[in-house]
């Protein structure tokens, strides 16, 4: 990576967590989703590492579902044995560290929590679901990326999930990125219609 670049990206991640520390100082769930709406609008349409090809940018809107309160769940990380899926050299590899537990549309649900093995590790919720391929991006959408900062906290010994915030990887945007997507143990069987959308 040339220098220009790799300060753009420390600069795009910077802002990014910066972001979501100012998500998470809202005590109120939907002030904090437009404030996250706001800086996800800004970011792709504006910043020279916004996976949004520079020729779309303009007048770019970040589509989303309307705000849902349901879709703020607090999920419990249960222990596992760790399960290694491999990268392949561009996509970083990913091992299961535990399995998060939690309740959604009323019924009890659960997703593989990962260690990523590439560049900055951090933990990694990726997830698909029923909108998946139709309403929303088919290669799935991601609910926790500590390693870029989109990280909504903890209550107590338990990870705040707000599908609210759920968005797309960059490879949704734009075919030149190579991202890592749920495995097919990450899809809920159940449509999750809140977070970023298709256009």
């Amino acid at each position: 990576m040339e220098a220009t670049a790799a300060l753009q990206l420390t600069d795009w991640r910077r802002q990014v967590a910066v972001l979501y520390a100012q998500v998470r100082s809202f005590n109120d769930g939907q002030a904090g989703w437009e404030a996250w709406r706001a800086g996800k609008q800004r970011l792709y349409a504006g910043h020279p590492q916004s996976p949004v090809p520079a020729e779309l940018r303009t007048g770019y809107v970040f589509p989303s579902f309307p705000y849902d309160p349901s879709m703020r769940v607090v999920a419990e990380l249960v222990a596992c044995s760790p399960r290694h899926i491999e990268g392949d050299g561009v996509v970083p590899g990913m091992t299961q560290v535990g399995t998060l537990v939690f309740t959604l549309e009323r019924s009890a649900r659960s997703l593989g929590a990962y260690w990523l093995d590439g560049y900055a590790g951090g933990l990694f919720v990726p997830f698909a679901d029923i909108t998946s391929g139709s309403e929303t991006y088919g290669g799935g959408r991601y609910a926790l990326d500590t390693a870029k900062g989109a990280d909504l906290g903890s209550d107590a010994d338990r990870i705040i999930l707000d599908f609210n915030f759920a968005y797309a990887p960059s490879c949704a945007h734009d075919p030149q990125w190579r991202c890592p997507l749920a495995p097919a143990v990450n899809r809920l069987a159940v449509p999750v219609r809140a977070g970023e959308r298709n256009v």
